[in-house]
């Protein structure tokens, strides 16, 4: 019994320290090797489980897909207080010793565009994070709701990527004022009296 327990969590065992390495070292820097090793598993279990390196990659990225939250049924106020504080979210990841910026950037800069299983867990991880964004902006009244989606996500994605190379997470601080700027000029945040 307890062997059969330890085939089914096989998979999993793989799966967690492909994310830790792939994440924390680069995909390309990463072997299978090093992967199976992590993991406590020969080589051919780690194929038997995943049966290319690049299926491994897909399910890294699947795995960090899956915490992207669906878009609760708020309030307009709420509506903004939650797209606001995904620029609170970035600062604190920001400023963790693990930041290695985004791991499907990451992911699609090292594997290329090209026929890659990858590639495709990326851009649909990206557009949900956009659609969630799209769908508070409608609860909370915008005109267009995907157009302003689509500029907040660039806000989202340059945060993360000056973080990286800036090594601070400021950047997301200045993200969080260019978000006001854009949710007030789209009506959806009392606007500031401008002095006397």
């Amino acid at each position: 019994m307890a062997d059969a327990m330890s085939r089914q969590d096989t998979p999993e065992r793989i799966l967690k320290a492909a994310t830790r390495l792939f994440y924390a070292q680069g995909i390309r820097a990463v072997g299978v090797d090093a992967v199976a090793a992590a993991a406590g598993v020969t080589k051919r279990t780690l194929y038997y489980h995943y049966p290319s390196k690049d299926a491994l990659i897909a399910a890294f990225l699947a795995r960090w897909a899956a915490t992207v939250p669906d878009a609760p049924d708020l309030t307009p106020d709420a509506a903004i207080a939650a797209i606001l504080g995904r620029f609170g979210e970035l600062r604190a990841w920001f400023g963790t010793d693990r930041f290695r910026g985004c791991p499907f950037v990451n992911a699609v800069t090292e594997v290329g565009t090209e026929n890659q299983p990858a590639v495709a867990v990326a851009r649909s991880f990206k557009a949900g994070r956009r659609a969630w964004f799209s769908a508070l902006l409608a609860r909370a009244g915008a005109r267009d709701p995907d157009a302003l989606a689509g500029q907040l996500m660039l806000l989202v994605d340059g945060a993360i990527v000056a973080a990286l190379v800036r090594g601070t997470p400021e950047p997301a601080a200045e993200a969080e004022a260019a978000a006001r700027t854009l949710l007030g000029a789209a009506g959806l945040l009392p606007t500031e009296p401008r002095g006397s």
